[in-house]
């Protein structure tokens, strides 16, 4: 006769519904994608023909009648709205994106063009916000309800309420025109972005090339064009994790086993630096999803501001343009890009904290 034991049986069907759960979780949040983008997707659709279709509005006022109706009826711009709009899901779900009215240039080229770019500014500002954010936020907790608590709250806010583009200024203004610290514009000097252009088998990534070279000239250079992007966009996330941390650091400063600990006699610094440190950092990687969409929001005015040829920079070109195709291809882009990565962000934060599955 075997005998089971019961703790088994139990141990075994937990793990077995924690499984499970987190298989649930996952399938749910994957197929939550599917929705996410068919609805931004549709309103960028129906958004941009507010105004008319896109050739109308990009060069209308260059061509003739006939002209015009040729080029709607080419590009099947005359067809009723309906039609037009379920082709362009079909495209999309096949991967084709569009090509742009005004360089007739296919959407996913831009994004691979481009888009690294755009990735190099966004990682640069994500570790300004973290570099900021973390430790700053942890200090303002222990020094809570003190003047450089306050201090903090109060940059905390500004680094958030203050436009990113008028950040960009104001750092261009003072490190630019005033101190001559950085540069003023682009992501290298012309020579610099030649050579790493040149490099077989370019990433696109400036600092990575730069590196792959072992050239100090190249990476100081590349470096610092990178700094004042960096900071314009990172600010604003760094505001947001300062005050997340600090709420959070907080809250697990009054728990139950840090007075445990604190009773022992351990100090200030080692129950932040020990005890509540992690805990307080789960809240962070919850809303990375949400801040990774912000700082690509934010990355449309700071490569403007700077010039920073990547999406955003384009994106912007193509609205003044009016070349609608190229907007709401790009749009549809950016949609699936942060839609996996709110995936890729939630799975990391059930893996870490179970009770976000619940």
């Amino acid at each position: 006769m075997t005998i089971v034991d019961d703790r088994t049986v139990g141990s075994t069907a937990t793990v077995r519904s924690k499984g499970s759960g987190l298989g649930g979780y996952i399938l749910t949040r994957f197929l939550l994608i599917i929705p996410t983008v068919f609805i931004l997707v549709t309103l960028v659709f129906f958004l941009m023909r507010v105004v008319g279709d896109p050739i109308t509005a990009s060069v209308g006022d260059r061509l003739t009648a006939a002209q015009l109706a040729e080029r709607l009826a080419d590009a099947g711009f005359d067809r009723p709205l309906h039609v037009q709009y379920f082709e362009y899901l079909g495209q999309i779900f096949t991967g084709d994106f569009g090509r742009t009215l005004t360089d007739n240039r296919a959407i996913s080229e831009i994004l691979v063009t481009y888009g690294t770019a755009t990735l190099e500014l966004a990682i640069y500002a994500l570790i300004v916000a973290l570099t900021v954010g973390i430790p700053f936020g942890m200090l303002a907790a222990q020094l809570r309800d003190r003047w450089p608590d306050a201090v903090l709250r109060v940059m905390a806010i500004l680094f958030y309420a203050t436009p990113v583009f008028f950040a960009g200024l104001l750092l261009k203004l003072v490190f630019s025109v005033w101190l001559g610290w950085f540069p003023l514009s682009g992501r290298a000097t012309s020579s610099t972005q030649l050579t790493l252009s040149g490099i077989s088998g370019s990433s696109g990534i400036n600092m990575l090339d730069a590196l792959r070279t072992g050239r100090m000239d190249l990476i100081g250079d590349v470096a610092a064009h990178a700094v004042l992007p960096a900071m314009a966009l990172g600010l604003l996330t760094a505001g947001v994790f300062l005050r997340l941390v600090r709420t959070n650091l907080i809250g697990t400063l009054g728990r139950d086993y840090v007075d445990a600990a604190r009773s022992r006699g351990v100090s200030e610094s080692r129950l932040v630096r020990k005890h509540a440190y992690r805990p307080a950092l789960i809240p962070i990687i919850t809303v990375m999803g949400m801040q990774i969409a912000l700082l690509l929001g934010g990355a449309i005015l700071t490569e403007s501001t700077f010039e920073w040829r990547g999406l955003g920079f384009q994106l912007a070109q193509y609205l003044g343009a009016r070349d609608f195709v190229a907007v709401q291809g790009i749009v549809a882009m950016l949609a699936v890009i942060v839609a996996v990565t709110n995936f890729i962000v939630d799975v990391a934060a059930a893996l870490i904290d179970p009770r976000v599955r619940y």
